[in-house]
């Protein structure tokens, strides 16, 4: 069984998935890098792609507890069942927002991508230290709740702060990236791209961004009317 074939995903889902999120979040488990991978269900730019070797053993993993299956076309495979719900949604996304914190606790996740639908909901998915992939289609106010309420929080200071001196001795920090994508194939082309950086020092909250003069420095921003979810809210929109 070949990792690179084309994974092709349930007709159907669509519909009757956004209205059951209507009534409340729709969880869809938990997989490995290798494993989403092997199916076309993350997006290409975000990831060191696994080994031909590791993705092989994914997929015998997924074919033994039949989440994959042959397609009727040559070459081709079907996702089912959860995983086939995430395949689904994942390429229907145009936009997505990674989000990477520091000065995480055990059991909480470090990374998390947010996927933003044409309806108002989005796939989310919290990544652990041990690179497990926690998949959910979430309304976008609760998948938005979640996210903020992970990031660094505190009462917002906007005046101007050198930013390595406040991300050196920052109790959290938090790197927020929007990035629009379109597909080629199966492949996803990263386009326009916007960042935040977050950094709770001694109680309060900063925020700064890329020097549009200078892509390699930070400078301090303000947070739309102070707010972190605000601001996201924002990004998301652009």
């Amino acid at each position: 069984m070949n990792a690179s074939r084309q994974a092709l995903v349930p007709e159907g889902l669509v519909d009757s998935v956004v209205e059951l999120v209507d009534t409340g979040p729709v969880l869809l488990g938990a997989y490995t890098i290798a494993e989403l991978t092997a199916v076309d269900a993350v997006v290409d730019f975000l990831e060191a792609r696994p080994s031909d070797e590791v993705l092989a053993e994914a997929v015998r993993s997924l074919a033994a507890r039949e989440l994959l299956v042959a397609g009727d076309a040559d070459g081709q495979m079907q996702v089912r069942g959860d995983l086939g719900i995430a395949v689904a949604f994942e390429q229907r996304a145009r936009r997505v927002l990674d989000a990477r914190t520091t000065g995480t606790k055990p059991g909480e996740p470090w990374r998390m991508l947010l996927l933003p639908q044409p309806e108002p909901i989005a796939l989310l998915v919290r990544i652990d230290a041990l690179g497990v992939h926690d998949l959910g289609l979430f309304p976008m106010e609760n998948a938005l709740d979640q996210l903020v309420d992970w990031l660094p929080r505190g009462d917002h200071d906007s005046t101007p702060a050198d930013a390595k001196a406040v991300l050196d001795s920052a109790e959290r920090a938090a790197l927020v990236t929007v990035t629009d994508y379109t597909s080629d194939g199966s492949a996803e082309i990263a386009g326009r791209s916007v960042d935040l950086v977050l950094a709770r020092d001694r109680g309060k909250l900063r925020a700064f961004t890329r020097d549009p003069d200078d892509g390699s420095r930070l400078v301090t921003r303000s947070l739309a009317d102070g707010k972190v979810r605000r601001t996201v809210e924002g990004m998301l929109a652009a």
